[in-house]
């Protein structure tokens, strides 16, 4: 699915960063226009059937943006830019983000109040300390590997205790055996790091095996749904059930 036919989407899912300023605005419509994981999440219905969402390492709070501009979109049908061939979205009543950068978290709540979402709500705070809310869908994208090895453990384990019977943990991850595109994507990551915080920081990767192997040992099963690979970068986006 091309971003030009997603543009009506993205730009549905982004106006409500306008009066935030322009950076998150324009953040907004490059995040969702050019990260393939935004529309894989529709197009493969990977949330279909999932009311309360967990959002770990939420950022600007994006993922709640499309989910809810996907559901006005999908009900204005093909005429309003819903590709035929993909399912409903889920029909979000709850949304829960965790972000640690407060500048991040405060353009999140902003967007939030142009969001029509009886349960939205933004915490301020480290995954690593933050309670979590009881959910139907954990999502963690690109985040895992700004943690140690025993802190991603605590994370998932944390993750597994909150999804509610019958969820599921939407999980995206680097392969540190992908290559030439894992290299570039440790770079990017970094540079993204230093931009954030202000000091460099290790990353924590694994390769795919091991991270189904410390998914299987905090108590999942896990399948790959997704694969993004080749020279840019090495990403992969698994879906996973408590065992």
């Amino acid at each position: 699915m091309t971003s030009v036919t997603l543009a009506p989407l993205v730009a549905a899912a982004s106006a409500c960063y306008r009066d935030g300023g322009r950076f998150g605005w324009h953040f907004a419509r490059g995040k969702l226009a050019g990260d393939p994981v935004f529309a894989a999440i529709l197009a493969r219905g990977l949330l279909t059937g999932c009311l309360r969402v967990l959002d770990l390492g939420c950022g600007q709070g994006l993922l709640a943006a499309w989910l809810l501009a996907a559901r006005v979109t999908h009900a204005g049908g093909v005429g309003a830019g819903w590709p035929v061939e993909w399912p409903a979205p889920p029909s979000l009543d709850g949304y829960t983000g965790v972000e640690i950068n407060p500048r991040e978290a405060a353009r999140a709540r902003a967007a939030g109040a142009h969001l029509a979402l009886a349960h939205f709500r933004i915490v301020q705070g480290d995954v690593r300390d933050v309670e979590y809310v009881a959910a139907d869908a954990i999502v963690i994208l690109d985040v895992l590997h700004y943690l140690d090895r025993a802190c991603q453990e605590t994370v998932l384990a944390k993750a597994r205790a909150a999804l509610t019977p019958g969820g599921h943990l939407l999980l995206r991850v680097g392969d540190a055996a992908g290559g030439v595109g894992f290299t570039f994507s440790q770079l990017v990551d970094t540079t993204v790091a230093l931009a954030r915080h202000r000091r460099l920081i290790h990353l924590n990767c694994r390769p795919l095996r091991g991270w189904l192997e410390l998914l299987a040992r905090t108590g999942f099963n896990a399948r790959v749904v997704d694969e993004n690979r080749g020279a840019a970068f090495s990403n992969v986006l698994l879906m996973a059930q408590a065992a």
